[in-house]
């Protein structure tokens, strides 16, 4: 089933015996097992309730004779099991061994009072797999997947809406851009603007400024929008700001490169017909990586990014071989670029 669906039945008060949570975004995972943990186990409960085993460490027997055992002084019982690398085509590096046959006879007649939930950091399983086919059909299937460029801006939206404030127009896409696409971050920085706007306030571009700390490749990302958006006094202050903080030129000129050279490709499956999703898997990207990248090299034509990259290509060779002062170099190349 889909997250969404499994969080509104965990909410309807209705519980599957098995829960297989995997992918790549690990709020995600975290979340649904705190939103089922409330739901099922009262606060005062979770000391006898909420048992974990780290699958690297404990067979799977272990799991399932805990899932079994009637609970202790309480009406039911949660039983965490992270790293379910058997579910996928990984390799495991743990010699503990796993008899999956145990957990395809658990699931035929489940505890009524337990209920397992497995985790696994993997995009896919391996649906080869008899166990993984089993759990496809009984719906025990979570996946935490990447969030899309539009879902990831819809969930923002929403977690500032059950924080009670909302964004000035234009600031929500830019405290993502400052932030970046890690739900945990996004997370923490959606609090503290809750506390600075207070309830029912709004966010505008200066308090962003403000609140929200950029890393160095978020700021590369402003950086890249200002020489898009031909602001040269901007750009240029930005990459002040860079260099007052003590980062190294050399560094600054490959993330440039690093976001160049993803715009290039961009702008290349862009004209072989992929959408942004399919360029994101193809990339190995965010899809709001991809988004944002979309529409920075919308300005530039296929052979100026070719050109460009040459550009940096020849500077990182004069910056690393001494032929000319790295900031110096930085300041031409950007002066050479926006005009």
């Amino acid at each position: 089933m889909d997250y969404k669906t499994a969080l509104k039945q965990i909410q309807q008060g209705k519980f599957a015996p098995v829960y297989v949570c995997y992918g790549a975004e690990s709020y995600l995972i975290h979340s649904f097992i705190e939103k089922l943990t409330d739901r099922l186990v009262d606060p005062e409960h979770k000391s006898f309730a909420v048992n974990k085993y780290d699958l690297s460490e404990t067979p799977l027997d272990t799991v399932i004779e805990e899932a079994e055992t009637l609970p202790f002084m309480v009406p039911n019982k949660l039983v965490i099991a992270t790293n379910a690398l058997f579910l996928t085509g990984a390799k495991e590096s743990t010699k503990v061994e796993h008899k999956t046959e145990r957990l395809l006879d658990y699931m035929k007649s489940p505890a009524d009072f337990s209920v397992i939930v497995f985790t696994v950091d993997a995009d896919k399983l391996d649906e080869r797999k008899k166990l993984v086919k089993s759990l496809k059909e009984a719906n025990c299937l979570v996946p935490c997947l990447t969030l899309t460029a539009e879902d990831l801006t819809n969930w923002v939206k929403q977690e500032a809406d059950k924080a009670g404030f909302g964004f000035a127009p234009g600031v929500l896409d830019q405290f993502i851009l400052y932030t970046g696409t890690s739900l945990q971050a996004l997370s923490s920085e959606l609090e503290k603007c809750a506390l600075f706007v207070g309830q029912g306030g709004v966010l505008t571009a200066d308090a962003l400024e403000q609140l929200v700390t950029r890393s160095i490749e978020q700021n590369i990302f402003i950086l890249i929008e200002h020489i898009v958006q031909l602001q040269l006094e901007k750009a240029f202050t930005m990459l002040s700001e860079l260099l007052k903080r003590k980062e190294e030129p050399i560094k600054i000129m490959a993330l440039i490169a690093r976001q160049f050279r993803i715009m290039f490709q961009v702008k290349d499956l862009q004209q072989q017909g992929y959408s942004q999703q399919q360029m994101a898997s193809q990339l190995g990207l965010h899809p709001y990586a991809v988004k944002i990248a979309s529409g920075q090299c919308s300005r530039f034509e296929l052979k100026k990014l070719a050109n460009i990259l040459d550009q940096l290509s020849d500077l990182d060779y004069q910056m690393k071989s001494g032929k000319i002062d790295k900031v110096l170099g930085l300041e031409m190349f950007l002066l050479k670029l926006i005009t």
